[in-house]
């Protein structure tokens, strides 16, 4: 038995940030060489944006149906953000997690917040920082999706977002993407090592000690 051979239990990737410091962009690059990760698809009430696929980006729901997927117990966590609902559906994310395989989660502090109420063992959680605030609304302004008065809220709503960065694991700021995306590579890789994540490395050690 080789040391790739060990069972793993998955792991849950937090990644958490003001809108616009990139972190969207980071879990796109990260999902793209990283083979083995899989996307948490959270269920939303906001319209769907331009470019957008209903059951790849989001689950789009109304307010009802949200609100009865949440009275059930249905979300892992979940979030009332910028007037609209955010969760994330559990038994997907459990199945996974269950079979080895890693959940990348893109959401904020509020969810994250209830993740380690929940699923604290599970978790690896990192803030992405925008390297200056005038960085933040430079991006904000370049994606060309919110109006003007959108911008002003979210720049906002960016000093409460990053009040919580010491509720994270990891920090990152984000002021070069691909120094960045090597940063949460590295530390994907070393939480996949951790001792008690790797299922499987009990009857390993008692094989190998066997074989001594």
């Amino acid at each position: 038995m080789t040391s790739l051979d060990i069972a793993r239990r998955g792991l849950m990737l937090v990644l958490s940030s003001p809108s616009g410091a990139g972190k969207t962009t980071l879990a796109n690059r990260l999902l793209d060489i990283e083979p083995t990760l899989e996307v948490s698809v959270s269920v939303t009430t906001r319209p769907q944006r331009p470019g957008e696929v209903k059951g790849k980006d989001y689950i789009f729901v109304d307010d009802d149906i949200f609100r009865s997927m949440r009275d059930k117990g249905d979300f892992l966590e979940w979030a009332l953000v910028f007037d609209h609902f955010y969760g994330t559906p559990g038994k997907p994310v459990e199945d996974a997690l269950e079979t080895g395989r890693d959940i990348l989660f893109d959401i904020d502090w509020q969810g994250t917040a209830q993740l380690v109420k929940t699923s604290e063992q599970d978790l690896v959680s990192i803030f992405v920082l925008p390297p200056s605030a005038v960085a933040l609304e430079e991006r904000l302004k370049s994606r060309a999706q919110d109006t003007a008065e959108t911008v002003k809220r979210r720049m906002a709503g960016a000093s409460n977002e990053i009040q919580h960065w010491t509720e994270y694991g990891y920090v990152i700021v984000n002021s070069d993407i691909d120094e960045s995306l090597a940063s949460i590579r590295a530390i994907l890789n070393a939480e996949r090592l951790r001792r008690t994540r790797r299922v499987g490395l009990e009857g390993f050690v008692r094989s190998l000690q066997a074989d001594l």
